[in-house]
C-alpha cells in the first residue's frame, strides 16, 4: 500500500485535492467487516470515519433514512440516518417493482442515492488476486451520469458513462428515479493483491442509486 491516497473531484470554482494518509486513514470497514474483491461491494456498507475521511456529501441531511423512510424504529428505515450519505431500500408499492425495470433489484436492499457531482464514498477492501478487473453495477440513472473508481495508489478506472434508465413510458414522475438496471462492462481496472481502500466518485450529472459495484476477475 502506498503512503498517500490523492483523491481529485470537481468542486466549484475549482479542482480541490485531498491527500490522506494511507498509514493513519482513520477510517474503518463497517462493521469491521472488510468487503471481498471478486465479489460485490455494497455501496451502503462505506467506511465509518464521517464527512471528509469516509465520505464527501454535499449536505449533513440523509435524505432517505429518517427523512424519507421515517425514524420509527425500523432498521431500514433508520440506517445510519446521522450520516451525510444518502441511503434508501427497494421497496414493494410500485415504487422499485415496477414493469419499467430492465433487471429487477432485490427487494428490501438497501441503497445510495440523491447522488451529486463532486460527492465520494470510501470503501476499506481485501482483493484476494492481483490482476484486471471488471465491474458491473446494479443502479438507477434518471439520465446519462459518470462516475470512477480509484484505489489508494492513485490507480483508476478513468470516467465510467452510466447510462440513462429513464423511460418516457412510465408517467409517474416519483417513480421515474427507480427504473433499475445493472450493467456488467462499466469499465475495468487494474487491483493489486492485498486490503487496501478504494473511492467511488460521482462525477458526471448525479442523480443515480447505487446498490452495488460487482469486480470480477478479467485475466
Amino acid at each position: 500500500m502506498k503512503n498517500y491516497l490523492i483523491t481529485l473531484f470537481l468542486s466549484m470554482p475549482a479542482f480541490v485535492a485531498i491527500i490522506v494518509s494511507c498509514n493513519s486513514y482513520p477510517g474503518k470497514p463497517w462493521e469491521n467487516k472488510i468487503q471481498l474483491i471478486p465479489g460485490r461491494v455494497q455501496c451502503e456498507f462505506y467506511d465509518t470515519g464521517g464527512e471528509g475521511i469516509s465520505y464527501h456529501d454535499m449536505d449533513s441531511v440523509n435524505n432517505g433514512s429518517g427523512k424519507l423512510n421515517p425514524a420509527n424504529g425500523d432498521f431500514l428505515n433508520e440506517f445510519r440516518m446521522q450520516e451525510g450519505v444518502d441511503i434508501s431500500y427497494t421497496k414493494i408499492n410500485g415504487t422499485d417493482d415496477n414493469p419499467f425495470n430492465d433487471v429487477m433489484p432485490e427487494m428490501k436492499q438497501l441503497y445510495v442515492g440523491w447522488t451529486v457531482p463532486g460527492e465520494w464514498i470510501r470503501y476499506t477492501v481485501d482483493v484476494q488476486e492481483s490482476g484486471n478487473y471488471k465491474i458491473a453495477l446494479m443502479y438507477t440513472a434518471n439520465g446519462d451520469g459518470e462516475i470512477e473508481v480509484i484505489t489508494d495508489d492513485s490507480t483508476s478506472t478513468g470516467l465510467m458513462k452510466v447510462m440513462s434508465t429513464h423511460k418516457d413510458a412510465d408517467t409517474v414522475a416519483w417513480r421515474q428515479w427507480h427504473h433499475w438496471n445493472r450493467t456488467d462492462e462499466l469499465g475495468s481496472i487494474m487491483l493489486k493483491k492485498g486490503v487496501q481502500v478504494i473511492t467511488l466518485k460521482t462525477i458526471g450529472n448525479g442523480n443515480m442509486n447505487y446498490d452495488y459495484l460487482e469486480f470480477s476477475r478479467l485475466d
